[in-house]
């Protein structure tokens, strides 16, 4: 990556990669575990309302999918721009 152009190229997908992944996992935590509470009560899922159960086991779920996804996309940039391990 001896471009300088590339270089700017790669973090700001970086970045952008980075901004997506937290707003989900805002969304999902903060949003619905706390925020959308008291409108999700209604739905039931494992025998707990919705909003209780992605406070304690969705967003566990959604964060370990986060992980595999940012892992997977982070390796296709680094095809892309030629910095692949």
């Amino acid at each position: 990556m001896a471009d300088n152009s590339s270089s700017n190229a790669y973090w700001k997908a970086n970045v952008r990669i980075i901004l997506i992944s937290l707003a989900i996992w805002f969304v999902c935590s903060f949003g619905m575990g706390i925020i959308l509470r008291p409108a999700l009560s209604g739905i039931h899922i494992g025998g707990a309302d919705l909003g209780f159960w992605m406070a304690h086991n969705g967003s566990i779920y959604v964060f370990l999918g986060l992980i595999f996804t940012y892992a997977a996309l982070m390796n296709k940039l680094d095809r892309e721009h030629g910095v692949e391990e």
